[in-house]
C-alpha cells in the first residue's frame, strides 16, 4: 500500500443499500475501501461510475446485510478484508480485537471493541485523516439512537457506547442505518424540552424531503440528542424512572431506555 497518498486527497460517501442500509465508501480517485458491503451489487456500479479499484474491505460485524456482498467483492477485486475477532465472517479474512490497527487508503484505523448488537462487534476510528477523526461503528451507534441488543447485555452496549461518546467531538459518526428520524420520534419521547433535539429533528427532517442522508453525525451532536449517551442526565433519568422506579444507575436507566425503545 502506498502510506504516503495525502489523507485530504479522500472522499466519503454513503452509498444506500437494501431498505435503509449505508455501504460507506472512501475513495481517492483510483482506489476505493468500503465498510460492511451487504450488497456487492450496489459497490460495483459505484465502482464502475467513478472508475475505483476497492483496495480494502472493512466490516464491524456478522449480519447478513452486512457482510452478503464481501465473498463477490474479494474474488472480483482481490480486495483485502478486515473484521472480527471472535465472530462467524466470510473466509478469508483478517481478524481484529480492540487495540489492533488496520491500515487501508493511506490511513491508519484503530480498532475498538464494542459489543452489545452482536458478542463480537468492533468498530474503525480513524485520526489521522486532516480535518475530522472518522468512526465507523456499524449498528452499535445511530445518530439519535443505538443497535438492539440481540447478543450483548445492557451494561455491555452502554460500556460500548461511552468508549465511542468519549472520542473527539468533531468526530464524524459513520452508522450503517437511516434510522435517524425514527431515533428522533423516540428521543423527543424522552426528552421532549431537549432544545438541540428539536433543531436536529427539524434539520434531518428537511434532509430527508430531499432525498440527502441525514449521516454523518458528530460525537458532539450525539451528545447533546441521543438518549442512549445521556443516561447521567436529569430528564433521561426521570422517563426511564417513570418504567422503572429503581432505575437509579446508569445501567439501569439505559436498560429502561432501551426497553421502551423497543416497543416503541
Amino acid at each position: 500500500m502506498n502510506h504516503q497518498r495525502p489523507p485530504t486527497s479522500l472522499t466519503l460517501i454513503p452509498l444506500p443499500a437494501f431498505d435503509d442500509n449505508y455501504i460507506w465508501m472512501l475513495h481517492d480517485g483510483k482506489l476505493a475501501l468500503v465498510v460492511d458491503p451487504g450488497d456487492a451489487e450496489v459497490v460495483f456500479a459505484a465502482l464502475k461510475r467513478l472508475s475505483l479499484r476497492l483496495e480494502t474491505i472493512l466490516v464491524t460485524h456478522h449480519h447478513i446485510d452486512h457482510t452478503g456482498g464481501v465473498d463477490a467483492l474479494r474474488e472480483a477485486t482481490g480486495a483485502a478484508v478486515f473484521g472480527p475477532l471472535t465472530e462467524t465472517m466470510p473466509e478469508p479474512i483478517r481478524r481484529l480485537q480492540g487495540g489492533d490497527k488496520a491500515v487501508a487508503m493511506g490511513l491508519t484505523f484503530d480498532v475498538i471493541d464494542v459489543p452489545g448488537h452482536t458478542s463480537g462487534h468492533i468498530a474503525y476510528y480513524c485520526d489521522n485523516w486532516e480535518g475530522a477523526p472518522l468512526l465507523f461503528c456499524g449498528d452499535t451507534l445511530f445518530s439519535g439512537g443505538c443497535g438492539r441488543l440481540f447478543e450483548g447485555t445492557p451494561a455491555q452496549m452502554l460500556d460500548s457506547l461511552t468508549k465511542l461518546a468519549a472520542l473527539p467531538s468533531s468526530t464524524r459518526v459513520c452508522c450503517t442505518h437511516e434510522y435517524t428520524l425514527s431515533n428522533l420520534k423516540f428521543a423527543r419521547a424522552v426528552e421532549p424540552n431537549n432544545v438541540a433535539l428539536v433543531e436536529y429533528q427539524a434539520h434531518c427532517v428537511a434532509q430527508r424531503e430531499v432525498g440527502v442522508p441525514t449521516l454523518p453525525s458528530t460525537i458532539a451532536r450525539e451528545l447533546q440528542i441521543n438518549p442512549f449517551l445521556r443516561s447521567n442526565q436529569a430528564e433521561v433519568v426521570h422517563a426511564a424512572q417513570q418504567l422503572d422506579p429503581t432505575a437509579t444507575d446508569a445501567v439501569a436507566v439505559f436498560t429502561a431506555i432501551r426497553q421502551w425503545k423497543n416497543n416503541f
